[in-house]
C-alpha cells in the first residue's frame, strides 16, 4: 500500500500526507505500528530524515503517537473529538486560541519577510501552489486542504528561520486542525482564504514586513470570523433538531 513518493513539492509533507489518506482509508488504523523509520525511507523512497520530519508534523497534530522503544503508532482520533466538542461548547477558546495564533503568525510572516533570502519562500511558494490546485477540485477533499493549509503556515515559520517559534507553533497546529475543517466548510471561505494567502505570500517576496504582518493579521482574523459563523450555525442546528 506503501507508495513512492513523488520529488515535487516538500518531501516530508508528502510523506504526511500519504500517511494521512492511508489513515483516511483505514488501510492503517488507531493503534497501528507504521514501519520503522529505515523500513519507511525504503518503501518510500525517500530519505531516513524526511520521514522523521513528517512523523514529527504528523506527532505535533495528535495523528501518530511516538512511543520510545516501540515504534510510531497511528493515534486515537478522541482526543481530536474531544478538542471539537470542547470548541462547540465554548467560544472563549475559540477566541483564545486564535488570539495565540495571531501571536505567533502574525511575528513569523515579519521575521520571514525580512529573512526571505536564500530561497528559504520556496517551500512555502510550493506549499501554496500545492493547496491552490487542491482547492480547485470539486468536490473539496477537505482532509486534505486542511493539511495543506497547515503546511503553508508551517513552511512560513520555517522561513522565519526561529526553531523555538517552529516548535511552538507546532503544538498549536495540534489544536487548529479541527478548527481549520470548521473554517473551511463556510461556503466561500476556500476562494477567500486563497486570496489571502496569496497576499501574504506577495508581501513575503517584497521582503515587506510590514505588509506581511498585515495580511497575517487580516487572513488570522478572517478565519476566526468564518469559524463562530460556522459553529453558530452548528448550535442552531442542534437546536432545531433537539426541539
Amino acid at each position: 500500500m506503501w507508495q513512492s513518493v513523488a520529488p515535487l513539492g516538500t518531501v516530508s509533507d508528502r510523506i504526511a500526507q500519504q500517511i494521512l489518506n492511508l489513515i483516511a482509508s483505514e488501510e492503517i488504523k488507531p493503534g497501528d505500528r507504521l514501519p520503522s523509520e529505515r523500513d519507511l525511507a525504503a518503501l518510500l523512497g525517500v530519505s531516513r530524515p524526511s520521514v522523521r520530519e513528517a512523523v514529527k508534523t504528523l506527532e505535533a497534530q495528535g495523528r501518530l503517537h511516538v512511543r520510545h522503544g516501540q515504534g510510531v503508532f497511528v493515534a486515537s482520533p478522541q482526543s481530536q473529538r474531544d478538542l471539537r466538542a470542547a470548541l462547540a461548547r465554548q467560544e472563549v477558546t475559540l477566541g483564545e486560541l486564535f488570539a495565540m495564533r495571531e501571536v505567533l503568525e502574525v511575528p513569523a510572516a515579519a521575521w520571514a519577510a525580512t529573512a526571505h533570502r536564500d530561497g528559504r519562500l520556496d517551500a512555502a511558494s510550493a506549499a501554496l501552489d500545492e493547496l491552490n490546485s487542491a482547492s480547485s477540485i470539486d468536490p473539496p477533499d477537505f482532509s486534505l486542504l486542511q493539511g495543506l493549509d497547515a503546511a503553508f503556515h508551517m513552511r512560513i515559520v520555517e522561513a522565519a528561520d526561529n526553531r523555538f517559534l517552529r516548535q511552538t507553533l507546532g503544538v498549536l497546529q495540534e489544536m487548529l486542525a479541527t478548527s481549520m475543517e470548521t473554517t473551511l466548510l463556510v461556503p466561500g471561505r476556500l476562494a477567500k482564504s486563497r486570496a489571502e494567502h496569496e497576499h501574504i505570500l506577495d508581501a513575503l517576496k517584497r521582503g515587506d514586513s510590514t505588509a506581511a504582518r498585515t495580511a497575517a493579521r487580516r487572513h488570522i482574523r478572517s478565519a476566526q470570523a468564518a469559524a463562530r459563523l460556522r459553529l453558530e450555525a452548528e448550535r442552531r442546528e442542534a437546536g432545531e433538531v433537539a426541539g
